[in-house]
C-alpha cells in the first residue's frame, strides 16, 4: 500500500507538485482549507500542516495518523490536542528572515512614526520631524530560540543593545545578556523595545500584564510576533489609549482574524499585520528544506533521523 500523506495548505498544490517529482512511489492529497481536508484526513498517515491551521476535529477523524509534519517553528497548538503516539517536527530555524524583517518593518516603522508621515502624505502636508536612530537602543527579546538569535544578529548591525529573557539560556550569540524571566519587569523597564517570540504554554500565558507593562517607559515599544495570549490585550489598550507607552506592533491576536470591532485596529499608535510573521516568498521552498529529508526518513524508517522532533 503507498504511503498517503494529506497536505494542508494554501499552497498544497506547489508543495504536491515539489513533493511528487522527489517521492513518486507517494500518494500525495493537497487541501486548502480543513473543511476540503475532511474527506481526505481518515486514509491519511501523514499530515503535512501549519501547526495552528490543524483542528482537533480532522486530527480526530485521521485514524491513520502516524506523522504530523508543521510548517511552523511553534507547535504549541498540537501540544495537548495530538496524541502522544503520533510523531510530531517542525519546520523550526527556517523561518528566522521573515520574523527579522517584520521585526524590523515594526521598529523602524514606529521609532520614526510612519503612521504620522502616512497621514501627512494623504492631507498633502510637509511636515518634518524628528528621526530617532536605532543605534543605541534597547531590545529586549523574551523568548531566546533559534528565531531570536537570528534577530540579535542583525540587531548588533543596527548597533543595537541586545538583552534576552529565558526560562532555560544563560547565554547566545549576539544578546548583551539574558536574564531569567522572573527578572521580566526589571528588564522591561530598560527596554527601548520588548519583542516577544517566546512560545505560548500555560506558564506563559498573559506574560506581558499589568505589572510588565506598568514598568515600561513610557517611550518604550511592544511588539509581539509570538502569540496572542502572551500579552494581557485589554490591558495593553488602557496603556496604549493613556499613552502610558509609545505604541505597539502586533502581529499575533488572541482572536483571530482580529475582529473588526477589535480597538486595535484604531489606535493611532498601533500598527497591526495580519500574523504575517512567518510568511515569505520563499516559504515553500524555506519548509521543504526540512520536509523533504524528514519524509525520506520516515519512509526508510529512520525515526531517529527526523529533523525538529518535538517531544509532546
Amino acid at each position: 500500500m503507498p504511503l498517503d500523506v494529506l497536505i494542508l495548505n494554501e499552497s498544497a498544490e506547489e508543495y504536491q507538485n515539489r513533493l511528487t517529482r522527489k517521492f513518486p512511489e507517494v500518494r500525495f492529497h493537497s487541501a486548502h482549507t480543513a473543511d476540503e481536508a475532511k474527506g481526505l484526513a481518515a486514509q491519511a498517515e501523514v499530515i503535512i500542516a501549519l501547526a495552528h491551521r490543524l483542528p482537533r476535529e480532522l486530527i480526530q477523524q485521521a485514524r491513520a495518523l502516524k506523522w504530523v509534519q508543521a510548517l511552523t517553528t511553534g507547535t504549541d497548538a498540537l501540544i495537548g490536542v495530538l496524541p502522544s503516539h503520533i510523531l510530531l517536527t517542525s519546520t523550526r530555524g527556517v523561518h528566522g528572515p521573515q520574523m527579522s524583517e517584520l521585526a524590523f518593518l515594526h521598529m523602524l516603522a514606529l521609532n520614526r512614526n510612519l503612521m504620522r508621515m502616512n497621514k501627512s502624505q494623504a492631507e498633502g502636508k510637509w511636515d518634518r520631524h524628528t528621526q530617532p536612530l536605532l543605534e543605541g537602543k534597547t531590545i529586549v527579546i523574551v523568548g531566546v530560540g533559534v528565531l531570536s538569535e537570528h534577530l540579535a544578529a542583525r540587531c548588533k548591525l543596527f548597533g543595537m543593545n541586545v538583552v534576552g529573557v529565558s526560562s532555560g539560556r544563560k547565554q547566545a550569540t549576539n544578546f548583551d545578556e539574558i536574564h531569567p524571566r522572573n527578572a521580566l519587569r526589571a528588564v522591561a523597564a530598560r527596554a527601548d523595545f520588548l519583542m516577544l517570540l517566546v512560545p505560548y504554554s500555560k506558564d506563559t500565558h498573559h506574560l506581558i500584564n499589568a505589572e510588565v507593562l506598568a514598568a515600561m517607559k513610557p517611550t518604550a515599544f511592544l511588539i509581539n510576533l509570538a502569540r496572542g495570549g502572551v500579552v494581557d490585550e485589554a490591558t495593553l489598550v488602557a496603556h496604549l489609549r493613556a499613552g502610558k507607552i509609545a505604541g505597539a506592533g502586533l502581529d499575533v491576536f488572541s482572536t483571530q482574524p482580529l475582529p473588526p470591532d477589535s480597538p486595535f485596529w484604531h489606535l493611532p499608535n498601533t500598527i497591526v499585520t495580519p500574523n504575517v510573521g512567518g510568511y515569505s516568498d520563499k516559504f515553500v521552498e524555506q519548509t521543504l528544506i526540512v520536509v523533504e529529508p524528514n519524509l525520506r526518513a520516515y519512509i526508510e524508517g529512520r525515526r531517529k533521523d527526523l529533523i525538529n522532533l518535538v517531544p509532546h
